[in-house]
């Protein structure tokens, strides 16, 4: 391999490894790919130059230079002579922090280990590590060569500016968190949308493709643009926010005061399962895959114009 922006590793070679290692790739990184299945490795690298094409579509005016893609059998090899590993296993606690053991034996003090966890805290995984503040949380949203987001924990302010100019560096939209948090911010939010949206259909307040049309053709387009905070913000008129918390505050109160709390009782997860079902109309992951992907190209492409004509 012949290294041009530093050689990563990219440990766990599923969706999020794949799409990782096609990004990388695409800005010029070599990369080594290990995983203890088999079967996650079959069509890993044809898997990457998709992923790696999307990117660069997504991406117009990126050098012509692409970096390489190898497997490996071992994670020690993989690691070695790596500048940056990023770790994408199961979210088991247990075994990312063995996993840390192997690569930090194979390793030197300045490697970065990220970790891409969702779901995990950076302090409930790195309790073991020999080098602490060279470990890091990086989540990105599925899928990391398309959507620009990088959510960052550092234990130091340095590691956190070190991490974040080497994901912008990659054409991301970094944030860091100033506290430790399970879910980081963006699931949180997720999360918190998926529950009520759970809830009206539990509560038989609309169907599932209802849910999903509402969102897309109202606050997701909005959401877009502009984050919750700012939203709300113009909503106040010429007051702002100010005027909004003010005067319609107490109806945002009511309305929070109704959301529901629902459970994933054996009927509940049914109706879910059949209103996809519908709302899929026979599309397989595959399809609606690359129906997804197609049009978050086309959505940067508009963001990326629309940015340049307010430049």
């Amino acid at each position: 391999m012949n290294s041009r922006r530093g050689l990563v590793a990219v440990i766990g070679c599923g969706l999020i490894g794949e799409s990782w290692a096609g990004l990388m790739t695409a800005y010029g990184h070599d990369v080594l790919a290990w995983d203890p299945s088999h079967k996650a490795l079959d069509g890993f690298v044809k898997r990457v130059g998709a992923a790696r094409a999307q990117a660069r579509e997504a991406q117009p005016g990126l050098e012509a230079g692409e970096g390489a893609v190898e497997v490996v059998a071992d994670v020690a090899d993989a690691v070695r002579h790596a500048d940056w590993v990023q770790e994408n296993a199961p979210e088991s606690a247990p075994l990312k922090m063995e996993l840390y053991d192997r690569i930090e034996a194979a390793t030197a003090a300045t490697t970065v280990i990220a970790s891409s966890t969702s779901s995990l805290t950076w302090s409930e995984l790195s309790p073991n590590l020999r080098h602490k503040n060279r470990f890091i949380t990086a989540h990105p949203f599925n899928p990391p060569h398309l959507m620009p987001l990088v959510e960052i924990y550092a234990h130091t302010p340095e590691m956190g500016a070190e991490a974040a100019r080497f994901y912008q560096a990659l054409g991301r939209e970094t944030v860091l968190l100033t506290r430790d948090a399970a879910g980081h911010i963006a699931n949180r939010l997720a999360s918190a949308l998926w529950r009520e949206a759970v809830n009206i259909v539990a509560e038989g307040i609309a169907d599932v493709a209802s849910v999903d049309a509402a969102l897309v053709h109202g606050p997701g387009l909005r959401w877009s643009v502009l984050g919750a905070h700012m939203a709300y913000h113009l909503g106040g008129g010429a007051g702002g926010i100010e005027h909004y918390l003010r005067h319609l505050g107490p109806s945002q109160e009511r309305r929070w005061a109704t959301l529901g709390n629902p459970r994933l009782t054996p009927e509940v997860c049914a109706r879910l399962v059949e209103g996809v079902r519908a709302e899929a109309k026979g599309r397989s992951i595959r399809e609606l895959e690359a129906q997804r992907d197609a049009a978050l190209i086309r959505v940067l492409a508009a963001r990326r114009g629309g940015e340049d004509a307010a430049g």
